[in-house]
C-alpha cells in the first residue's frame, strides 16, 4: 500500500478498506509513515468523515497495534468494567467511580489521561497524592486490580501505540475535533484493556468540547455503535457541562472533594446524580444488579456502608500513596498560601456560568498547561463554587481562590466574577441528565 494513495482515496471521499486501514495503522506504529502523511489522513478524515465500517477497523487497529490486555488468567469474581468521560470542570467523576463499582463486586481497570485545554485530567489530580504511581508496569496494575478491584493509570507506551502517536498529531493539526477520530481514539485504548462493559459520560455545553446537543449526541451513537460492532458492550449518558459539576476545580482540591464525598460528605447533589447514573448504567452492563432500582441500592450501601471509601483506600496503598491517605488526606495534599474570596457584586441568583472560562482560570493559575511540557500546581484552583440556582447574597463569596500569590488571585478573582450572571428571580434549570444512549 502507497500511503499517499490511501490518503488520496480518503480526500476525495472513497471507502477504505479494512485491510488499507490496518497497513496504514501498521506503518504509523513502526515509524514507517511520516508525521505529514498521517496529519493528512487525519485532516482527511476530518472533512470527508468515515463510515462506521471504516471507523470500526480504524478502531481494532490501534487497539492491536500494541499489547492486548488479558484478564482471563486471574480468574476474577466479577466482570471488567470501565467508564470514560469526554471531560469538563470540576469533573472528578472517576475517582469516586472506580472505587465504587470496585465495592459493588466490579473489576474496574481504568486507563485515564491528563487534563486538556480548560479541563482537568484524573492523571492530574492523582499526582496531587504523594508517592501514587499512574505509570506501574503492567503486572503491578494487574494485581492491583485484583487486590483493590480498581486501579486509575495513565496510558502506557505499549498500550494502543498507534493512538498516542495519531493523538499527538490532531492535537497539533487543528483535528482533535473529529467524531470518528475520537470514537477511534477513546475505544482503542479500551479495547486494549480488555474491557467487557463500558459507559460513556459524553459532556454537552458551555464548557464541554462537544458544546451542542446535536454533537453530543452524534459522539455518543458514534462510540455505542462501534463498541458494540468491536464487541465490547456499551451505553452512553449526555450530561450537562453549562455549568461546574463539582463545587470545586483544582486537582488538589478536586482529590480532597472526592475523598469527603466517599466517607459522606455528599451534599453535593449534581454530582451525586452523575455518579449515580453512570454506576447505575456500569453495574447493568457488568449484570451486577438486574434492574435499575437494584443496582441504585446496591451503589447507595456501598458508599454508605464505607466500602467505597475502603476501596479507594486500598488503591491508593497499592500504587505508592500514603496508606492513610484517605483518613488524613489534609496531611498530604498541598495547600496554596493564597485563598482570596470572590464576592459578589449584586444579589441574585446564579443564571449562567461561563464554565469554560473558570477551566481556563484554574490554567491560568497554573493547575492546567499552556503547553505538554508545563508542570502543574496541584495547589492552586478554585473552591466554594455557586453553581446554577443558587441564591447569593451581595458581597457573599461565588467561589475561593487558591493561587500562589495575591497578584496572580486577584487577577484570578476578577475573571471568576466576570464567568457569572445573577438574576433577581430564579430560573429553571435544564436537566443535568440531558439523553442517554445503549
Amino acid at each position: 500500500m502507497l500511503a499517499q494513495e490511501f490518503i488520496r482515496a480518503k480526500r476525495d471521499g472513497a471507502v477504505l478498506a479494512p485491510d488499507d486501514i490496518k497497513a496504514f495503522i501498521g506503518a504509523l506504529t513502526d515509524g514507517s509513515l511520516s508525521e505529514g502523511q498521517a496529519a493528512a489522513f487525519a485532516m482527511a478524515v476530518f472533512f470527508r468523515g468515515l463510515e462506521q465500517g471504516e471507523t470500526v477497523a480504524l478502531t481494532r487497529a490501534m487497539a492491536q497495534s500494541g499489547d492486548m490486555m488479558d484478564w482471563s488468567h486471574l480468574n476474577l469474581p466479577g466482570p471488567v468494567l470501565d467508564k470514560h468521560s469526554t471531560g469538563g470542570v470540576g469533573d472528578n467523576v472517576s475517582l469516586m467511580l472506580a472505587p465504587l463499582v470496585a465495592a459493588c463486586g466490579g473489576f474496574v481497570p481504568m486507563i485515564s489521561g491528563r487534563g486538556l485545554g480548560h479541563t482537568g485530567g484524573t492523571l492530574d489530580k492523582l499526582d496531587a497524592i504523594p508517592g501514587y504511581n499512574s505509570r506501574p508496569d503492567a503486572e503491578h496494575f494487574k494485581r492491583v486490580v485484583r487486590d483493590a478491584g480498581a486501579a486509575i493509570i495513565g496510558q502506557t507506551k505499549r498500550l494502543a501505540p498507534a493512538d498516542q502517536r495519531l493523538y499527538a498529531i490532531r492535537d497539533v493539526t487543528a483535528t482533535v475535533e473529529s467524531i470518528p477520530l475520537i470514537t477511534a481514539s477513546i475505544l482503542s485504548k479500551k479495547l486494549a484493556a480488555g474491557l467487557q462493559g463500558l459507559v460513556m459520560d459524553v459532556k454537552s455545553g458551555n464548557g464541554a468540547f462537544m458544546p451542542t446537543l446535536e454533537r453530543a449526541e452524534a459522539l455518543a451513537a458514534s462510540i455505542v455503535d462501534v463498541a458494540k460492532a468491536c464487541g465490547l458492550p456499551a451505553a452512553a449518558l449526555i450530561t450537562n457541562m453549562d455549568a461546574p459539576l463539582a463545587p470545586v476545580a483544582g486537582n488538589a482540591l478536586e482529590v480532597s472533594q472526592a475523598v469527603a464525598w466517599l466517607k459522606g460528605a455528599r451534599e453535593d447533589a449534581r454530582l451525586r446524580e452523575v455518579v449515580m447514573a453512570v454506576g447505575v448504567r456500569m453495574l447493568r452492563l457488568g449484570a451486577l444488579a438486574a434492574s435499575d432500582e437494584e443496582a441504585a441500592e446496591k451503589l447507595a450501601k456501598a458508599l454508605d456502608s464505607g466500602a467505597a471509601a475502603e476501596r479507594f483506600a486500598r488503591m491508593v496503598a497499592a500504587l505508592g500513596g500514603p496508606g492513610d491517605f484517605v483518613e488524613r488526606p489534609e496531611k498530604y495534599l498541598p495547600v496554596a498560601p493564597v485563598q482570596l474570596s470572590v464576592p459578589a457584586v449584586q444579589a441574585g441568583f446564579v443564571d449562567a456560568i461561563a464554565t469554560r472560562a473558570l477551566g481556563l482560570v484554574v490554567v491560568e493559575l497554573g493547575g492546567g498547561r499552556r503547553r505538554a511540557e508545563d508542570s502543574i500546581d496541584a495547589a492552586v484552583g478554585l473552591s466554594g463554587l455557586a453553581l446554577p440556582g443558587q441564591f447569593v447574597e451581595r458581597g457573599a463569596p461565588l467561589a475561593l481562590v487558591h493561587a500562589r500569590d495575591r497578584a496572580t488571585a486577584e487577577a484570578a478573582g476578577a475573571r471568576v466574577l466576570q464567568a457569572y450572571q445573577l438574576s433577581a428571580k430564579a430560573g429553571a434549570q435544564p436537566p443535568l441528565i440531558m439523553a442517554s444512549r445503549g
